[in-house]
C-alpha cells in the first residue's frame, strides 16, 4: 500500500512493553486493535479495522519502558466510553478528563507503563 504513506509523515509508532502478550490483551481490550505476530518479541498493530488495514505501528518487547518521550495520542468518538474500556482493561488514568481548546482528554499507562493520551472533539 505504497499510497497510505505519505512523504516526512509520520508514519509508524512503536511501543516498548514488558510483556507482548499482555500488551495485547490490553489494547485489544481497550480499543479493538488487532495484531500480527512476527515471533515472541513483537507484534504489528492494526486498528479496530483489522488486518485488512495497514499497520500503524507495533509492540516490541524491551527489558524496561522509559516514559517521557513523544506522546501518542488516540482519537475517541465517545471519551467517557473509552475512558471506562481503558480502565477496565487495565489501564492507569494519570490525567484527566480535562478540556483543552480542541475538546476533551485524558492520559493513562498501559500494563507495561507506557503513557498515551486519548482525544475527542467534544
Amino acid at each position: 500500500m505504497a499510497d497510505a504513506h505519505h512523504h516526512h509523515a509520520i508514519d509508524y509508532v512503536e511501543l516498548a512493553v514488558t510483556d507482548v502478550e499482555e500488551a495485547k490483551r490490553f489494547y485489544a481490550e481497550a480499543f479493538g486493535w488487532q495484531f500480527t505476530d512476527y515471533g515472541p518479541e513483537y507484534a504489528g498493530i492494526h486498528g479496530p479495522g483489522g488486518e485488512s488495514g495497514p499497520e500503524a505501528g507495533g509492540l516490541r518487547l524491551d527489558a524496561e519502558v522509559t516514559t517521557g518521550g513523544p506522546l501518542v495520542l488516540v482519537y475517541s468518538d465517545d471519551l467517557d466510553g473509552t475512558l471506562s474500556a481503558v480502565t477496565a482493561a487495565g489501564g492507569l488514568v494519570v490525567d484527566g478528563p480535562y478540556d483543552f481548546p480542541g475538546g476533551r482528554r485524558f492520559h493513562f499507562r498501559d500494563p507495561s507503563g507506557n503513557q498515551l493520551g486519548v482525544w475527542s472533539p467534544a
